[in-house]
């Protein structure tokens, strides 16, 4: 069985024009990240010198970031060692923020979802799911399954993960359903829909959940340790689901009435899904003990709220419950099962190893870790109050819908350019100061940032999910930006109406 970061490797691959293009935002980002850090440090600015040092080195970290010129993690790192060489802050407070519980949070999520891909128990969902009776002979039914599938995956594990393991299922669905009719229209349509499902539904699906997907953490991370306001598991599922239902409810429609209306094709040969799942044989005991420990860590992580609606959320156990298994702890129990849950007790093999469990994205993590430590220290220095101020001064309105507009607009643009997780962490820490400067509750324009990051449905180079489809050839570059564009306009919408509204619940 390959490995997530396997599967993920053997199909994102992009055009050799993206790969140029890609080569030479390298070279310049290499060039000008350095250069506009000396710059910023020989000019004069009217701010304190701890202050002046930290924004030379966010305005650099904010080029390589966009430029990807390093690895983002490595550039994560670059900003608290810069800061503790430049006398920012001492080593202690720099990298403080690479111990925070959501930094746990983080590693427990992925490790039970190393341990779904290890097992197969995705695949053996997927399969299910778009075997059953329900699916029938349905083009539409097959979207709407094949999309809610990798939706619903998408919002445990990695969206590159789960569109990796979808990719080949669509393909497959694809090849068997168009055979000898390639070259139709009608057929290259359908083609295109299956294909931009798995991407555009994996992106989607991380919404609803706190670890669906990296942006979601770092702005409930950012908004914890900036702003002093905790959002729960529970508490983001109730923005989260909502927007996830509506804007996956938008895309079927709108790829029914631009690729399926009216087309039909030979539905036979979808028995060789339930064939695949024949093969796959009974569950086998890894893949019981997964859906074990994932079980139990989503009842950790849901439990304060099920108490909170029953009218329990105020009583001692409630209480004493919420401070000794907060969504960190719940994570990590539920990896640490996977260590001591034995799939053959005989040879003492269980269901992760060490081995299997170390190949998590531990990339993502020290980006984290990296985005919360300079927002912090942003803070901690008056960076982020001058940078506030001077975004206020120029803005003619500074309600709390017009900075939620804008920071939602600002954070799906930066999503095509750079990846959903690096605009997140560039993105939100703005929306929280300038937020502050203007007296508005930093909550709601926050939340729109965070969620307006995980859009970005243009471009192969915006999200892992968008390359890898686009890796199959079945979707020409022009047909991913026009459905792609729908899609952020009205993602944007969503996010902004359902932020305003259901946010407020946080």
């Amino acid at each position: 069985m390959r490995k997530a970061h396997e599967a993920v490797g053997s199909v994102e691959v992009y055009s050799p024009a993206e790969e140029l293009f890609n080569r030479r935002r390298r070279t310049a980002g290499l060039l000008l990240g350095p250069a506009l850090l000396i710059a910023l440090l020989v000019a004069p600015l009217p701010i304190p010198a701890p202050a002046h040092r930290l924004a030379a080195i966010l305005a650099m970290m904010v080029v390589l970031w966009m430029t990807e010129a390093l690895p983002l993690a490595v550039t994560a790192l670059i900003g608290p060692v810069l800061a503790v060489v430049l006398r920012v802050a001492p080593a202690r407070t720099a990298f403080a923020p690479f111990a925070d519980p959501i930094i746990f949070l983080f590693i427990g999520s992925f490790m039970l979802a190393e341990a779904m891909f290890v097992h197969g128990l995705d695949r053996r969902i997927a399969y299910g799911a778009l075997s059953s009776p329900l699916v029938g002979r349905s083009l539409l039914r097959i979207l709407i399954v094949y999309g809610g599938v990798t939706a619903g995956i998408s919002m445990w594990i990695s969206n590159t993960a789960t569109t990796a393991m979808m990719f080949p299922i669509g393909l497959s669905i694809v090849a068997h359903l168009t055979e000898g009719r390639e070259a139709e229209k009608g057929t290259r349509d359908f083609a295109i829909a299956m294909m931009l499902i798995a991407a555009f539904g994996a992106s989607i699906g991380g919404i609803a959940t706190p670890i669906g997907t990296p942006p979601n953490l770092i702005g409930i991370g950012m908004l914890n340790r900036i702003a002093g306001v905790e959002i729960s598991f529970f508490q983001w599922m109730l923005l989260g689901v909502p927007i996830v239902v509506l804007l996956f409810g938008f895309v079927i429609a709108y790829f029914y009435f631009t690729s399926l209306r009216g087309l039909t094709l030979d539905m036979s040969r979808t028995s060789r899904i339930r064939e695949e799942l024949q093969r796959l044989g009974p569950p086998s005991p890894g893949q019981r003990n997964v859906l074990f420990a994932f079980g139990v860590t989503v009842v950790l992580w849901l439990l304060p709220g099920v108490l909170t609606i029953a009218g329990l959320g105020e009583a001692a156990f409630a209480r004493g419950y919420a401070a000794a298994v907060p969504e960190s702890v719940g994570a990590m129990t539920g990896a640490i099962l996977l260590f001591v849950l034995p799939v053959a007790w005989r040879a003492r093999k269980f269901t992760l190893s060490w081995d299997e469990a170390v190949r998590i994205d531990w990339g993502i993590i020290l980006l984290f870790g990296g985005g919360l430590a300079m927002g912090e220290l942003a803070f901690s220095t008056g960076l982020a109050e001058s940078i506030g101020r001077g975004i206020t001064s120029w803005l003619p309105n500074q309600s709390e819908f017009a900075l939620t507009v804008l920071f939602t607009a600002v954070a799906i643009v930066m999503s095509e350019a750079a990846s959903n997780t690096a605009s997140a962490t560039m993105i939100v820490p703005v929306a929280i100061a300038v937020s502050q400067a203007a007296g508005v509750n930093p909550l709601i324009p926050a939340l729109g940032a965070t969620l307006g990051a995980s859009m970005g449905f243009m471009m192969p180079i915006s999200t892992p999910p968008n390359a890898i489809v686009y890796s199959s050839g079945h979707v020409p570059i022009t047909a991913m930006m026009r459905h792609g564009v729908a899609l952020d306009v009205v993602g944007f919408i969503l996010i902004v109406a359902l932020v305003l509204t259901l946010g407020r619940l946080l």
